[in-house]
């Protein structure tokens, strides 16, 4: 494959990627006109994003692995097709059943198409400078992409209505999955069928919702209950890993202390940022005041930092300085901006409120995300590249999931409890949102420490290139 070829492969990779994680994100903004149009409570709002999140995160291996035995290609197209689909029955849904559905069938697509995205990229850009660089532009899409997510939701909530951030999916989707078979290299593989392992990804999917499900309802009678069916399915997952003939996740692979770091890293920090978004967006449209479109435009910052350090100045960082040593100075950065944005007031303002975050959290991810996806794929082979890209997929999607349902769930009890005890009703949301970003700053802490602790950098620098994958070798 041509160098051409290879670039114009990773532009529709990331075209596909873009409206993935766009519409992780698209519908915050719309969350407010969904709740009032189909008369979702708070808790049960969540489940808009959630439903998404829970399909994605809890099918990415299967997809991953799937892309390894058939075909990579074959599996994005499939996944753009069925996410295009859903698309449409999001957009016509007239209840909440009916949208909750659809974006679990969503999640299910999203999972199938970008499962596979880092796996091709790793194996299209073997060369340590050029894999950099082409990661730096899939970071770049994935980190960057859930602020175009707010701002494209504003837009289209304020001009049209919030059926068209789904409808707005299909013209994305059909010339995406035309330029993907004209243009991706065919790769059918003929590997055996029994490589699929079903039952493992039933049961992680199963824990996946039954947690998330106990988080977002903690107090009911049923939450006891349910946690511990949450901890046997995930038991369940981890006997049938270690005993199925060929399983969905190979345990060996955790063994790889950057592999795994990288991994629990970014689960942590995803964890702390999607809830920040989401709350984020509620809290400049419930306490300042601003409108959907206003509310896009305030996360645009964090967009364009993102993109000026992904695409220009992550490359040569991660070249020259190794990726280890780039993620934790990106991983503070984030850290205080939202412990800034923890100290958000009533009557805020956007200048000196929520700006100095945007700027912050802009850096910090613009500078962690390349490194991270590096890392976490620096153990891969050409064989299992599609696993590792759904591992990394995983606990992307599986810390986003629970982080929004954990900082949901805190900022709810705490203003009903503010209010319960006679603060008014601004102010009990702002005690809400100030916890929930609190706890979302040290999420990121935590994920500080544990980058520290298990990504050290090697002592034996000496060891041999040829010893290491060729593309483990960009200065981690």
């Amino acid at each position: 494959m041509n160098a051409r070829t290879r670039w114009m492969s990773l532009i529709v990779l990331c075209v596909g990627m873009l409206m993935i994680v766009l519409d992780a994100t698209v519908v915050n903004v719309a969350l407010p006109a969904i709740q009032d149009s189909l008369g979702f409570t708070q808790a049960g709002l969540a489940w808009v994003v959630n439903a998404y999140l829970i399909a994605f995160g809890g099918l990415l291996l299967l997809a991953g692995r799937l892309g390894d035995l058939l075909s990579r290609r074959g599996v994005f197209v499939a996944g753009l097709a069925v996410f295009t689909a859903a698309s449409v029955a999001c957009g016509l849904a007239q209840n909440q059943a009916m949208l909750v559905a659809a974006r679990f069938v969503q999640g299910v697509g999203g999972a199938m198409t970008s499962a596979v995205i880092l796996g091709m990229i790793v194996t299209m850009f073997p060369g340590p400078r050029e894999q950099a660089r082409a990661i730096g532009v899939y970071s770049f899409v994935a980190a960057a992409g859930g602020s175009v997510g707010l701002l494209a939701g504003g837009v289209l909530t304020q001009l049209t209505s919030w059926h068209w951030i789904f409808f707005i999916n299909i013209p994305i989707g059909l010339v995406t999955g035309i330029a993907a078979v004209r243009v991706l290299p065919a790769d059918d593989r003929s590997r055996a069928r029994t490589g699929l392992d079903l039952p493992g990804a039933i049961l992680i999917t199963a824990a996946l919702m039954v947690g998330v499900g106990t988080i977002v309802t903690p107090t009911g009678r049923y939450a006891l209950p349910l946690a511990g069916a949450a901890v046997l399915l995930l038991a369940g997952f981890l006997v049938r890993e270690a005993t199925a003939r060929n399983p969905l996740v190979p345990l060996p692979i955790f063994r790889s202390g950057t592999v795994s770091g990288a991994n629990a890293v970014q689960a942590l920090t995803m964890a702390g940022m999607f809830g920040v978004f989401f709350l984020g967006a509620l809290y400049v449209q419930h306490l300042l005041g601003y409108d959907a479109l206003g509310t896009g435009l305030a996360f645009l910052p964090t967009t364009t930092i993102i993109g000026i350090l992904s695409l220009r100045y992550a490359e040569r960082f991660i070249t020259r300085f190794g990726a280890r040593t780039v993620l934790v100075p990106g991983l503070v950065l984030i850290a205080a901006g939202l412990a800034l944005f923890a100290r958000v007031p009533v009557h805020g303002s956007y200048a000196t409120d929520v700006l100095p975050t945007m700027l912050l959290i802009g850096t910090g991810i613009g500078v962690s995300g390349p490194a991270l996806a590096t890392l976490a794929m620096s153990g891969a082979t050409t064989e299992d590249a599609g696993l590792a890209s759904g591992l990394v997929n995983t606990t992307t999607q599986v810390g986003s999931a629970l982080g929004l349902a954990v900082l949901a769930t805190l900022s709810a009890v705490r203003t009903h409890v503010a209010e319960a005890a006679g603060t008014p009703h601004p102010d009990a949301l702002a005690a809400g949102y100030r916890l929930a970003f609190w706890c979302a700053a040290g999420l990121v802490v935590l994920a500080i420490g544990l980058a520290l602790v298990t990504l050290r950098p090697r002592r034996a620098a000496a060891t041999a290139p040829a010893e290491q994958p060729e593309y483990a070798t960009a200065g981690l």
